[in-house]
């Protein structure tokens, strides 16, 4: 199974501006289910640490809101 690649940005869940990602990890050391991933928004500068998993919950089959 190829690793699932870390977004560039996401959403701030406090002010809803973009948050960027602060970890990188070398192409010969791709993340791995378990890293935490650092992102800060670039409007209220809150940090965000996220625990990295391999599959998008979002599109699993029986996922619903």
């Amino acid at each position: 199974m190829q690793p699932q690649p870390v977004a560039d940005s996401i959403v701030c869940v406090e002010c809803g501006a973009k948050a960027h990602l602060l970890t990188r990890f070398p192409p010969d050391d791709p993340p791995r289910p378990g890293d935490v991933v650092a992102y800060v928004c670039e409007d209220c500068g809150h940090r965000f640490d996220i625990v990295h998993d391999d599959v998008d919950e979002l599109e699993e089959p029986g996922f619903d809101w």
